[in-house]
């Protein structure tokens, strides 16, 4: 239970900050909090797939792609609201998740993750490819356009992050996952849909990097295949839902937000060497925190008889 008010509390606290920081009227203020709750946003979106289904997936930035190049074309080539794109975008890779899901989550193990991996890199490849996304010269949007917008986008879909987390976490939904991830094949012979559960999952997982990638096209006013389909960003998203707890609630909003802030002063202070550095904590941290930091602080404060 205290554990729990601690997390609301945590979360209410980064709301607030996060909501106020435009007013501060400091780029790098503004900058640094937009990275943070993008993300927080991202890493629940993986947690569904990859912490409470049990999937390792490493194409998640595939459909955060279609969602940036959504807006982009969109905007450029049909002079629609972003907003509007951003939000077909999320739909049009809801539809596309559910034959995506259902084909890729006949794999398992280390082949779904490289097949995910794989899905991404030949996204990047025809998107250079294809001449309406601009192909590796890729798109600028207006200049003009309003990059808070974007800001409180992007927070609106952390909040969304969570709150759909919160429900899955205590719901028959949670529990049909949770069983799937430790025993797929028990769960099925008692009655749990597998290939319905997972799937659904997966949509859910899909839809929230689309909504970010059309806020992300949006707020940097300029869109290319290798800097949206960046492995980096999936590689921080899936570090940060680790090391704060697969599978949890509180997981992502603790990795999200500590790990966002550790890589962004390695990348001010070491700007040459900052992904060696950063990799090499992120081993330390696994090594001594292998189920993560949300999953360790409970278990010390059961132990103490404190939660």
């Amino acid at each position: 239970m205290i554990a729990k008010r601690a997390g609301y509390a945590v979360l209410a606290l980064l709301f607030v900050v996060l909501l106020l920081a435009p007013l501060s009227g400091n780029g790098y203020i503004v900058s640094l909090c937009y990275i943070t709750a993008l993300f927080v946003a991202l890493a629940y979106g993986w947690n569904l797939i990859s912490g409470y289904a049990g999937y390792l997936s490493f194409g998640q930035i595939t459909f955060f792609g279609i969602g940036a190049y959504a807006v982009a074309i969109g905007v450029t080539r049909f002079h629609l609201p972003w907003y509007l794109c951003a939000a077909l975008g999320g739909v049009a890779c809801a539809a596309l998740a559910v034959p995506m899901g259902w084909l890729m989550l006949r794999l398992r193990g280390p082949f779904f993750a490289l097949g995910m991996l794989g899905l991404a890199q030949t996204a990047r490849i025809l998107t250079n490819l294809t001449p309406i996304s601009g192909g590796s010269e890729g798109i600028y949007l207006p200049p003009g356009a309003n990059a808070i917008a974007a800001y409180y986008w992007t927070l609106a879909i952390m909040v969304g992050g969570v709150v759909l987390t919160a429900a899955i976490d205590r719901n028959a939904f949670g529990l049909r996952l949770r069983a799937l991830r430790e025993d797929e094949r028990a769960a099925g012979t008692l009655g749990v849909d597998t290939t319905r559960s997972n799937v659904q999952a997966f949509v859910l997982s899909a839809i929230f990097p689309a909504l970010l990638g059309g806020g992300y096209a949006w707020y940097l006013t300029y869109v290319e295949p290798n800097s949206i389909y960046s492995t980096e960003i999936e590689l921080q998203t899936v570090a940060m839902a680790i090391l704060g707890g697969m599978g949890t609630l509180w997981g992502p909003l603790v990795g999200g937000l500590i790990m966002s802030q550790v890589s962004e002063s390695l990348s001010t202070r070491f700007p040459q060497t900052h992904l060696m550095i950063f990799g090499a904590l992120i081993v330390v941290l696994l090594i001594a925190l292998p189920r993560g930091i949300v999953p360790a602080v409970a278990a010390f404060l059961k132990k103490r008889g404190i939660a």
